[in-house]
């Protein structure tokens, strides 16, 4: 697999990720400390051209508080014991990130309330006005 495959319009290059290990805290036992399963995937989203314009300003904006001051994405996986598994485990994340921005939000059409819908706010406000009014403590008229 040398292409991650997101929808028809998406598809990104392996080669434009970068893969570190790292030793990982998760399951493993003794084999943790020998083993650099965790991975690290570094992706330079603001440099990338395997993103549609507007999908890519759409993943900028959704994830900005994600990517580092140079724009570039680390996403990272100790979940499996195995690099393969914590590799694969990265690429699916990015999928779903990538397929949460793949098409555009539909845009609100502003709407009219309806009579049924004005009626019962009014009623509600005058149901609030009497409970307050009986709240109050009876006048003397002397």
């Amino acid at each position: 697999m040398s292409i991650l495959f997101v929808n028809d319009r998406i598809q990104v290059p392996l080669a434009e990720f970068e893969f570190t290990f790292a030793r990982s805290g998760g399951p493993g036992g003794q084999n943790v400390n020998k083993v650099n399963s965790k991975a690290v995937l570094r992706w330079q989203v603001t440099q990338t051209q395997s993103l549609p314009y507007d999908v890519r300003a759409r993943f900028l904006n959704k994830y900005a508080s994600r990517l580092t001051i140079e724009g570039e994405l680390i996403l990272m996986s100790q979940k499996y014991r195995d690099q393969p598994s914590n590799i694969e485990d990265c690429l699916q994340k990015l999928r779903e990130m990538l397929e949460a921005v793949a098409t555009a939000p539909t845009p609100r059409r502003a709407t009219r309330p309806t009579l049924a819908s004005k009626t019962r706010r009014i009623e509600s406000k005058s149901q609030n006005s009497v409970k307050k009014q009986q709240r109050r403590a009876p006048r003397s008229d002397d």
